[in-house]
């Protein structure tokens, strides 16, 4: 049976003042929350990657990164995390406007315990938190850094209606997203309907379809192929629903998500005239662009074992890949990115007649795909000549200016360019 399993609700906490934050963080640890204490707003932003809190409590007045500034920086790399802001009596008037730049709320020192409590709950709510268990992302197996950061993106956002944009190559999982983002929604009860765009007539957006979503969310699929015709059409539902009587005979409902998803650069869509500019800014308010398998290899034998899983379940016969074959599949290319790995390891098992898949049958299953990872020399080499390329660029040719910056003396960085083959006239600005 998949039973589900509640996590605690993780807090940031930020105050300069040791006495505080240590009282603070007591409080909250009470009340089974998991709490991660910080002393100013340069250390809460970079913990903030690394714990993906649900909720961030920071005190106004810092130094270097004050709560102001630190609201910011979240609200650019996280919409939708709730921020609560620490004030004393003669700073509620910059606590105020700071709830107007969309701060959650404030509370002011000495923070009465009660008042604590009753914000960070409704802050919670309001965000989507409550009553979420982990199971919203079940489907989504990963350990990388990477990925873990845009599922703490779609957490956040999860809990409000701002319409998200996802992108990302063929395969890599961004309905998965969508669907993980509705399931962690207060939507999760209602529908999920897929509109697939690159199938799409001129009357795909009628009243029928945002009916079918009413109160849930309507996926968008490859939003980058809808014909210019129907790109209008959609605009005008979405400037219009607002507008329009619930109910009437050709009104969309006023209630419904909408995420948009698309393998295609939208921006050179619309610079080329294929995809209306002001769509594109009324899809794109939060944007979860999901990277390639081959910039997330630590989770190819990850999720290798979980095909393995599936597939033993289906069929009743368990079968491993021996240890070469699997690093042969953590290093090769992955064009189709996870979906295509997955039919890798289906092929492979359809046709092993061992328990155990030789490498010789996931080579042939690869074809032409195969591509080892550089070695660390190769990497580091490539690296260098990129970075020397750069800054070559940046200074315009001039060597010594491009060594300050590099902070290496000119010997040395004259040095580095010959072992790479630059020539700084190269980048030199010529008259023409």
């Amino acid at each position: 049976m998949n039973q589900t399993v509640k996590r605690k609700a993780r807090i940031l906490v930020v105050d300069d003042d040791p006495g505080l934050l240590r009282l603070l963080t007591i409080r909250l640890r009470a009340e089974n929350y998991e709490v991660e204490p910080m002393e100013n707003g340069a250390q809460a932003l970079a913990a903030a990657s690394r714990f993906r809190p649900d909720l961030v409590i920071s005190d106004l007045r810092m130094d270097q990164l004050d709560g102001i500034g630190l609201l910011k920086e979240l609200q650019i790399r996280w919409p939708g995390l709730k921020v609560i802001l620490l004030t004393a009596h003669g700073t509620i008037p910059d606590a105020v406007q700071a709830t107007q730049m969309g701060a959650f709320g404030f509370l002011t020192k000495p923070v009465e315990k009660q008042e604590l409590l009753a914000q960070v709950h409704k802050a919670l709510k309001i965000s989507g938190f409550v009553d979420t268990a982990e199971d919203w992302r079940a489907g989504i197996i990963t350990r990388s850094a990477a990925m873990e950061e845009k599922l703490g993106q779609a957490h956040m956002v999860a809990g409000t209606d701002a319409r998200v944009l996802i992108t990302g190559e063929s395969g890599t999982g961004k309905e998965l997203l969508a669907r993980a983002i509705h399931k962690a929604s207060p939507r999760k009860a209602r529908p999920f309907v897929l509109a697939n765009c690159s199938a799409a007539n001129e009357e795909i957006f009628d009243g029928d379809l945002f009916r079918s979503a009413e109160g849930g969310t309507l996926l968008l699929d490859e939003i980058g192929a809808l014909p210019m015709r129907a790109q209008l059409q959609l605009l005008q539902a979405l400037q219009d629903k607002a507008d329009r009587p619930a109910g009437g005979a050709d009104a969309s409902p006023v209630n419904v998500r909408i995420i948009s998803e698309s393998n295609r650069d939208l921006l050179a869509l619309v610079a080329s005239g294929q995809f209306r500019e002001d769509l594109y800014y009324r899809l794109n308010v939060v944007h979860i662009d999901l990277p390639p398998l081959s910039r997330r290899r630590e989770d190819i034998p990850l999720l290798v074992a979980h095909f393995l899983a599936e597939l033993a379940k289906e069929t009743g016969q368990r079968k491993i890949y021996a240890p070469e074959a699997v690093e042969l599949l953590a290093t090769s290319d992955w064009p189709g990115n996870v979906r295509q790995l997955a039919n890798v390891v289906r092929q492979n098992c359809a046709l092993a007649q061992t328990p155990i898949i030789p490498i010789e049958l996931a080579q042939q299953s690869l074809g032409g795909t195969q591509s080892k990872l550089p070695s660390f020399d190769e990497a580091r080499d490539e690296f260098t000549r990129s970075y020397l390329s750069q800054i070559l660029q940046i200074t315009g040719g001039n060597v010594s200016q491009a060594a300050r910056l590099a902070k290496r003396n000119r010997t040395d960085f004259y040095k580095l360019l010959g072992r790479h083959q630059l020539m700084p006239d190269d980048f030199k600005e010529r008259d023409r």
